[in-house]
């Protein structure tokens, strides 16, 4: 078997070998522990009919330790500059296939349709790019590709924000998208002194299991998701004061949402982040026949 990539020794070699330098635009920090990576990809429950989808391979340190384990790795890299470096690194791996794209701009399904072809379990594992781990997330989320999961691991603040239940102060509208469409928990956290360079911040992965059909009944989920941004609007604010402000015609529907507040006894002095998901989607539900009128 290979030498492992992800030790100190192997990671500094091959930046020296190539003189490559990090870009802090792009979010580049790349792990050293093996033992950490493996965990990561035990996470992932792969089997050899696996399919994987990485974002951001680096230098291929979890990449190789995917291609171990799974049928196939499809990786998106966007710094052109590491291109040479993991047609060096994974060299010895047939079953890994690199992306010079951005993730945010691809056409995910479409390359799971070429690549992954016949493949029926398909995970995302990745380090995500701390500064768009948001957005990538979501985006494989709302694209609604046929994947059982995802293990990633993303800045520990933001996993508290996504694991987060009501009544906490990380509970968001982050929170609720992500848990509408899956099942998030934390498996683990990991130190900074485990990069190169090191973060500013510690980091957990998190792993997302995708639901079947979302957590809850919605009318219409444009809506929905509106509904809960806008209860977030402010936090410091009450439910009732947000809608109003944040919802389009929000203040000349006032005696309207008090009304729909009453009928779902929710008190309107509440705040956004006691209310749970059902909450929520019973309230936009009701709100929805009133503002689709008004559209």
């Amino acid at each position: 078997m290979n030498k492992d990539i992800a030790t100190p020794m192997r990671t500094r070699e091959i930046l020296h070998k190539y003189g490559f330098s990090f870009k802090k635009s792009l979010g580049q920090n790349f792990l050293i522990d093996t033992n950490i990576l493996r965990r990561i990809v035990d996470f992932a429950e792969l089997s050899s009919e696996t399919g994987v989808i990485e974002i951001g391979p680096g230098i291929g340190a979890l990449t190789e330790q995917l291609a171990r384990r799974a049928k196939k790795v499809v990786a998106f890299e966007i710094d052109q500059r590491l291109l040479p470096i993991l047609e060096d690194t994974l060299s010895s791996y047939s079953n890994v296939h690199i992306i010079h794209q951005d993730v945010l701009k691809a056409d995910i399904q479409h390359v799971i349709d070429n690549e992954l072809i016949g493949i029926r379990d398909i995970m995302v594992v990745a380090n995500l790019p701390y500064y768009v781990t948001t957005p990538i997330i979501m985006k494989l989320l709302t694209d609604r590709l046929p994947i059982r999961g995802m293990v990633v691991m993303l800045q520990k603040e933001v996993a508290d924000r996504i694991s987060a239940q009501p009544g906490t102060k990380d509970y968001g509208s982050l929170s609720i998208a992500i848990q509408y469409y899956t099942k998030a928990e934390t498996v683990m956290t990991v130190p900074r002194t485990v990069f190169i360079p090191q973060p500013n911040v510690d980091s957990a992965v998190i792993r997302l299991t995708k639901r079947e059909k979302p957590l809850v009944n919605v009318e219409n989920e444009l809506f929905f998701f509106q509904v809960v941004r806008a209860s977030f609007g402010q936090r410091r604010k009450t439910i009732l004061n947000n809608l109003m402000s944040n919802l389009p015609n929000g203040k000349s529907l006032k005696k309207e949402i008090e009304t729909v507040l009453a009928e779902l006894h929710i008190d309107p002095r509440r705040r956004g982040e006691t209310l749970s998901i059902d909450e929520f989607a019973s309230l936009s539900n009701q709100l929805w026949t009133i503002f689709a009128q008004k559209a």
